[in-house]
């Protein structure tokens, strides 16, 4: 029968396990180690030696004030053959005379913080857990050494103040590897309400960045708990210390740690990112200051920043909705398994006390990709931060009769949205991260979308009625398919509307086409709680004559309770998607030998195409020139478009050759190969 081990003592070896974990900034007295990375223990035997197959120890892990192996928080192995990733498990490495080298391993979704080990009968050890940014499991997993270097283990840093006319570079001292500042964050972690009220649960969410991220937010302003600063925004700085007095975070979070969870006095925006940040790294995770110039506080949640003026000009403090010249938040990145891919990435994080969410003053983590694409009904807070980047600024004009008059303003919101750069000094523009260009179509098109999600998460909170439309999963240019206004009566009792929903081509401007479909319900019903599909069939032989180049549809869909005469608008632009050019390469490619490509385009209209060219380019492929081909013959539905054309790479490596169709029916068809050019 196997014999448990008899453990003498053991060496953590730290020094090696730190600096391969990259935390030996945080020094090598203690075990620190990342999840997801096998560390090392070297066990010294009271007597004997280790037997394979005659010997055993069982270890059992433990975090958190209430372990439970249904949570995650505490985990029960043995001794295996090899190191399992995807779990808590352990192996034997070496083990000369009565020595015994282990290799351990966390699971890369572990909860971060203490841990203890308890190794059989020999005794407990402890060691802290981080977020692993280097690890392809952890939600934290950033592809890049050199923005890890920055994001995670840069000690100071830029923020950007001032204007955004005139940028003011700022240093920032961030410490996260300073003595002390790692257990104050994670007594940052310890002292907020979640863990105090269920620490087992706590404990247990703190596998996920996302609750991570949010606590950070809660705790570094001090407005519902323990949390670290206490901001103010007037002159009055009694108790306390200017803002502008603080060159980094160390000596902010010493104080708080070293003061019995005290706040420290005083902050503003860029000193509650800049502390915020400190913490994120700290964890392990990777993080930067933003800021954002004319930045808006949208207070009323309507996407809409209304400003008064009286008749000479001068602001009347008539709605709380304010501009500020610029306000600084983090980002922090990480991915979203609680939505969908395309949001994975930087989150925005606003550790700043401006408005509630869920009932505590904290912001964020939401996708910067759901702001830029007024997706405002993803988690958390979408509302406020688009607006803070992207609202509409409505000035009026107070008269003297009491009356108000709406003054045209070019008064953007949103502007210069900076960070340092990776690896240098430089100011990095970050504004396409947020939003498309000032102006542009897109732009309008996402405020209109996230004007409209926003009134619909009104709706559900305050009517419980709910609109949406909804699209086929394939809308292809040349085919016939369905869309859908999604009616839901979230109420307690039946409901009784008009239905209007129509479809009209439209350009890339907001420019209006012709009717590519229409549907008007009179008499509509809805018992309470349910859903209704109201289809709209959208025929190519209809919208074919309206369609321009951009190949847009805008759908609306206009709902009216008859009861309350209430209104309620759904619009959505929709694209319609081209045919595929296909590229084939015919021979090896090399530099300076000639090449053919074959390319390819299938006719998916039920109209033969005419006049069909096909144009193609390449830098270091075609010679700086367009090489253009045309087909002589008409291409009936469903055949084939084809092309042979030829051409001499003048340089090596990866290239793009490019391909742009065009014909009657069919216009400004797009496509591309990319090519490795060899020696």
């Amino acid at each position: 029968m196997p014999q448990a081990l008899d453990i003498a003592s053991w060496d953590l070896e730290c020094e090696f396990n730190n600096t391969d974990h990259r935390t030996d900034l945080n020094g090598v007295e203690r075990l620190i180690v990342r999840r997801g990375q096998t560390f090392s223990i070297t066990l010294h035997l009271q007597s004997g030696v280790y037997q394979q197959g005659d010997s055993t120890l069982d270890l059992v892990v433990e975090t958190g004030p209430q372990p439970s192996d249904q949570y995650g928080t505490r985990a029960s192995f043995g001794l295996s053959d090899q190191i399992d990733t995807t779990c808590w498990s352990a192996a034997i490495t070496s083990h000369p005379d009565n020595m015994l080298s282990l290799s351990v391993c966390s699971p890369p979704d572990a909860p971060i913080g203490r841990w203890r080990l308890t190794l059989g009968q020999g005794g407990m050890l402890e060691f802290v857990l981080l977020y692993n940014p280097w690890c392809a499991g952890d939600m934290v997993y950033m592809d890049s050494e050199e923005k890890l270097k920055e994001y995670v283990l840069a000690q100071d840093g830029i923020i950007f103040r001032g204007s955004y006319q005139h940028p003011i570079p700022t240093p920032w001292n961030f410490g996260q590897f300073e003595d002390g500042i790692l257990d104050a964050c994670l007594r940052i972690l310890d002292m907020n309400p979640k863990c105090l009220r269920n620490p087992g649960k706590d404990a247990s969410g703190r596998r996920n960045p996302i609750y991570v991220s949010r606590v950070i937010s809660a705790m570094v302003n001090c407005n519902d708990d323990k949390g670290v600063l206490l901001g103010r925004w007037t002159d009055d700085y009694d108790g306390g210390v200017s803002p502008m007095s603080w060159r980094g975070s160390v000596e902010i979070l010493q104080n708080w740690d070293l003061n019995a969870c005290q706040p420290v006095r005083y902050g503003q925006c860029w000193v509650f990112a800049a502390v915020g940040c400190s913490v994120s790294r700290a964890l392990g995770i990777p993080s930067r200051v933003i800021t954002n110039y004319q930045s808006a506080h949208d207070t009323n949640s309507n996407l809409v920043i209304e400003r008064y003026i009286d008749e000479n000009g001068q602001l009347v403090q008539k709605s709380n909705d304010m501009i500020w010249n610029y306000h600084c938040w983090i980002e922090n990145w990480m991915t979203r398994p609680d939505l969908n891919q395309e949001f994975d990435g930087w989150q925005a994080v606003d550790p700043t006390p401006q408005e509630k969410s869920e009932g505590v003053y904290c912001c964020g983590p939401v996708p910067l990709k759901a702001i830029k694409e007024g997706d405002l009904t993803n988690k958390y807070d979408g509302p406020f931060v688009f607006a803070e980047v992207n609202a509409d600024v409505h000035t009026f004009r107070k008269l003297k009769d009491g009356s108000t008059q709406k003054v045209i303003t070019t008064t953007k919101v949103g502007l210069k949205i900076s960070t340092k750069s990776v690896g240098s000094d430089e100011r990095e523009d970050i504004t396409h991260l947020y939003k498309y260009p000032e102006g542009s179509d897109q732009e309008r098109e996402t405020f209109t979308k996230a004007n409209h999600q926003n009134k619909l998460l009104k709706q559900q909170e305050n009517s419980g009625l709910l609109l949406v439309i909804k699209v086929s999963s394939e809308m292809r240019k040349g085919c016939d398919f369905d869309v859908f206004a999604v009616v839901t009566n979230n109420t307690g009792s039946e409901k009784k509307y008009r239905m209007v929903f129509g479809s009209r081509a439209v350009s890339y401007n907001g420019i209006l086409g012709g009717n590519c479909g229409f549907k008007d319900l009179l008499n509509v019903q809805l018992a309470p709680g349910e859903e209704r599909r109201i289809p709209l069939r959208l025929n190519f032989s209809k919208y074919s004559e309206f369609l321009t180049d951009d190949n847009l549809i805008r759908l609306a869909a206009l709902l009216v309770e008859y009861g309350t005469q209430e209104a309620y608008l759904a619009v959505r632009n929709i694209v319609l998607e081209n045919p595929v050019i296909k590229v084939k390469i015919l021979g090896e490619p090399k530099e300076n030998r000639k090449l053919a490509a074959e390319i390819t385009l299938q006719n998916p209209l039920s109209v033969p195409l005419q006049n069909c060219c096909f144009m193609v380019e390449g830098s270091n492929l075609t010679g700086g020139k367009v090489i253009t081909e045309r087909l002589g013959a008409t291409v009936e539905p469903g055949q084939d478009a084809k092309v042979k054309i030829y051409f001499t790479p003048t340089r090596s490596g990866l290239r793009k050759l490019m391909v742009d169709f065009d014909s009657n029916n069919l216009c400004h068809v797009k496509g591309y190969r990319n090519v490795i050019i060899g020696k």
